[in-house]
C-alpha cells in the first residue's frame, strides 16, 4: 500500500465527517422519492462531493411519478369488528374494498397457487422460508393481482409493532390496494382468517407527475473509461432512512473523500441517486444519460454500513469476485461474497445493459429487512465505526477495478441464465420487470 492511501485510511479512522453527514441527512426528515426532502439529500450530496475535492459537481433532475401518501384503514368486520394500525404501500392506488381475508403465509407463489384468493384480501408476511430463494414484496404482490386477489396486506415478520412500506410496482399505479401492518396485527390476522374473517381496507393516495433528482461528481484522471460507484439517497417517508439508505450514501461520499487521495488508474465517477425505493429510477435515468460503453463497472452501494461485515454481491462475474479477495486480504478485513444476479437495486439498470456489477451490503445475521421500511429505521441504530470502516473498505475496492482494465461485460443470455438458476425469473415477470426480449 502506498504511503498517501495509507495516510488517508488513517485519517479516516478518527473522522467525524460521516456521522456528521448521517446525521444532517437524517434530519431532513421525509426524503420520499419526488419530495423537497429528496431535493435536500441531493443538494446533501453535491455538497459532500465538493468537500471531496470532486470535479463537474452537479444536482440533475429527471421526471417521475410521485406517490403520495395519505391514510389507510384496516378493520375487521366479523367475526368482531376492530381496527387495526396500517399504512399504504406506495403506488397502491386510493380504493375501498371489503371482502374474506386469507391467510398465504409467506406469500410465495407456491402457497399462492393452492389457494382461491379470487376478490378475497391476501395476507402475506414479509419473510420467506429458511432454505429457499429471497422472494420480493413485488413478487408476493404481483401473484396475488394477477390470481384475482381484490388488496393485499404485507405484514411484518419482525416483533414491535412496526408495520412495513415498500413499493407495489416501479413507478407507477398498482392494480389493486396495498397496505402493511405489524407482526402484532398479522396475528390477529392469520386468526381471523381461520375463522372466517372478513375486512374492509380503504387507501388514500394519489399518483402525480413529479421530479427527483440525481448528485454527480467526478474524481481521479481524465481517462477514456470510468467506474461509477452510486448510492440512494431517497428513503421511506415513514421513517429517516438512516440504514436504508442513509448509510449507504454516507459510505459513497466518504469513500469519494478518500478516492480523492488516492492514486487512481482510471475516472471514477460518484453519484447519489434518487428514487431507488420507488422503482430504481434514479440509476436508470443515469444509465440513459451516460454512455455505457465507456463504463467499465458500477459499484453500487446499497447497504453497507449498516452492520458490521461487509458483504459483495458479485451478480457473476469472477473477476469482481477476485478483485473482492484480494482487498480482503490486503486489508485484513472480512468481505462475504454472494454470486447470485439480482435485479432488486441501483447496479441493475447498468447489468441489464451489460455492464459489470458490484453491490456492496453488509451481514447482520438475520433474514429480510430488519429495521428497514418501518418506523424504527433511525439513527441510534448505526454504528459509526461501520461507516468509517466501509468507506475505507469501499474506496480500495473501486481502486482495485480502476486498476483492473479487462472486467469481461456480461452477455444478455449469461445475466438471464443466472437468474433462472437462482429461479427468479417467474418472480420479475410477476412483478412486471422480467427485460422485454429475454424470453
Amino acid at each position: 500500500m502506498d504511503s498517501e492511501t495509507a495516510a488517508a485510511l488513517a485519517a479516516a479512522w478518527t473522522d467525524d465527517y460521516p456521522w456528521e453527514f448521517l446525521t444532517r441527512l437524517t434530519e431532513i426528515g421525509d426524503r420520499m422519492g419526488g419530495s423537497p426532502g429528496e431535493r435536500r439529500a441531493a443538494e446533501l450530496v453535491v455538497e459532500g462531493f465538493e468537500r471531496a475535492g470532486a470535479r463537474e459537481v452537479s444536482v440533475e433532475s429527471f421526471e417521475m411519478n410521485r406517490w403520495t401518501r395519505d391514510e389507510a384503514e384496516l378493520a375487521v368486520t366479523h367475526p368482531v369488528e376492530r381496527s387495526f394500525e396500517t399504512i399504504a404501500l406506495p403506488y397502491s392506488p386510493p380504493g375501498e374494498v371489503r371482502g374474506e381475508l386469507v391467510d398465504a403465509g409467506h406469500g410465495t407463489p407456491a402457497e399462492l397457487d393452492e389457494m382461491d384468493v379470487e376478490g378475497k384480501i391476501v395476507v402475506a408476511s414479509t419473510t420467506t422460508p429458511k432454505g429457499s430463494r429471497f422472494i420480493h414484496r413485488m413478487e408476493k404482490f404481483g401473484h396475488a393481482a394477477a390470481a384475482g386477489a381484490a388488496a393485499f396486506v404485507f405484514r411484518n415478520h419482525k416483533p414491535g409493532q412496526l408495520p412495513p412500506t415498500g413499493a407495489l410496482r416501479f413507478d407507477r399505479e398498482a392494480a389493486v390496494p396495498g397496505v402493511g401492518v405489524s407482526l402484532e396485527t398479522g396475528d390477529w390476522l392469520t386468526d381471523y382468517a381461520d375463522r372466517g374473517g372478513r375486512a374492509v381496507l380503504r387507501v388514500d393516495a394519489e399518483t402525480t407527475p413529479g421530479t427527483s433528482h440525481n448528485a454527480r461528481g467526478r474524481l481521479g484522471p481524465e481517462t477514456d473509461d470510468e467506474i461509477l460507484v452510486v448510492g440512494h439517497h431517497d428513503a421511506h417517508d415513514i421513517a429517516e432512512g438512516a440504514l436504508d439508505n442513509g448509510c449507504g450514501i454516507t459510505v459513497v461520499v466518504a469513500a469519494a473523500h478518500l478516492l480523492a487521495r488516492m492514486d487512481l488508474d482510471a475516472t471514477v465517477r460518484v453519484a447519489g441517486v434518487g428514487c431507488e425505493e420507488t422503482g430504481l429510477l434514479g440509476a436508470e435515468t443515469l444509465a440513459e444519460r451516460l454512455d455505457l460503453g465507456s463504463v467499465r463497472a458500477v459499484v453500487n452501494v446499497d447497504g453497507a454500513g449498516r452492520f458490521r461485515n461487509l458483504r459483495a454481491h458479485t451478480h457473476g462475474s469472477e473477476t469482481m469476485e477476485e478483485l473482492v479477495a484480494s482487498v480482503a486480504d490486503e486489508a485484513n478485513q472480512p468481505i462475504a461474497v454472494r454470486e447470485q444476479v439480482h435485479p432488486f437495486s441501483d447496479h441493475w439498470p447498468f447489468l441489464e445493459r451489460g455492464v459489470p456489477a458490484l453491490q456492496l451490503h453488509s451481514e447482520s445475521g438475520e433474514r429480510g429487512r430488519g429495521w428497514g421500511h418501518t418506523h424504527a429505521d433511525t439513527r441510534d441504530k448505526v454504528d459509526d465505526r461501520n461507516l468509517r470502516e466501509h468507506a475505507m473498505l469501499t474506496a480500495l475496492l473501486v481502486r482495485e477495478v480502476a486498476r483492473t482494465d479487462e472486467i469481461p461485460r456480461p452477455s444478455a443470455e449469461s445475466v438471464a441464465g443466472n437468474l433462472r438458476s437462482g429461479d427468479y425469473e417467474e418472480g420479475m415477470k410477476a412483478a412486471g420487470i422480467w427485460p422485454d426480449g429475454w424470453d
